[in-house]
């Protein structure tokens, strides 16, 4: 399937940017009076949403992170895409029949017709979600949900800090032991994440040599319960 491609989604994300982006003001720039306009598709590139749809032989993977930030129209708009398999480029559809050639997300050439993206393989789309908002429920009928809970089990837990801090825990397994029961106990009464855990042990144990932080062990007691407070 390639490699993954991601779109990170924010306040300003619509499917457009998502599908492809256009360069209004470099082709402007490039612009000479009297001289013929530079063609319209060098300025053109997919975006991830784009890319994936142009998948040839094998369906392409796309991350679609934190779709939760996006406006309340994205949801569904991102739906009609991904289920009707096809894009209408403005900018293209008024250079008439003509076939053009635009870069994809890998830099590679797409052909598009008639001004419009036609899925050739339908890409397998993992979306990734806070739970800021609720979508509508078109949308979610739409998606297999899978909700991931706070990691509860020290085991896995040491396995996870392990992963990610291997070099600040070493040799210090009973310290980060002791977070990690602390860790699973408030997490039966309150909402914590397990980055907040990864943060604990980062600061109060991979860097509990004086000589590489600035404060004090009692300052460092009271920084490890403001890593671990509830989430608001």
């Amino acid at each position: 399937m390639g490699p993954v491609l991601r779109w990170d989604i924010t306040s300003r994300s619509t499917v457009r940017s998502g599908v492809y982006e256009y360069d209004a003001i470099g082709r402007l720039q490039k612009s000479r009076p009297g001289d013929p306009e530079p063609p319209i598709e060098e300025y053109l590139t997919l975006g991830p949403l784009g890319t994936a749809m142009m998948g040839r032989t094998w369906p392409r993977a796309l991350l679609i992170d934190e779709i939760d930030k996006g406006d309340l129209d994205l949801a569904n708009d991102l739906l009609n895409v991904i289920e009707e398999g096809v894009y209408d480029v403005p900018e293209l559809r008024r250079l008439g029949n003509r076939p053009v050639f635009i870069k994809d997300g890998f830099d590679h050439p797409v052909e598009i017709n008639k001004g419009r993206l036609e899925c050739r393989q339908f890409p397998f789309v993992v979306m990734t979600s806070n739970a800021e908002r609720e979508f509508p429920p078109p949308f979610l009928r739409r998606c297999i949900r899978l909700t991931i809970k706070t990691e509860d089990n020290e085991a896995r837990l040491w396995e996870i800090v392990n992963s990610h801090l291997t070099h600040f825990v070493s040799g210090r397994k009973a310290e980060v032991d002791a977070l990690i029961t602390k860790f699973v106990s408030d997490a039966k009464s309150q909402e914590l994440a397990t980055d907040q855990l990864l943060n604990a042990v980062f600061l109060t144990i991979g860097m509990k040599d004086g000589s590489q932080r600035f404060f004090s062990d009692e300052e460092m007691v009271e920084l490890r319960k403001i890593l671990m407070e509830k989430l608001a």
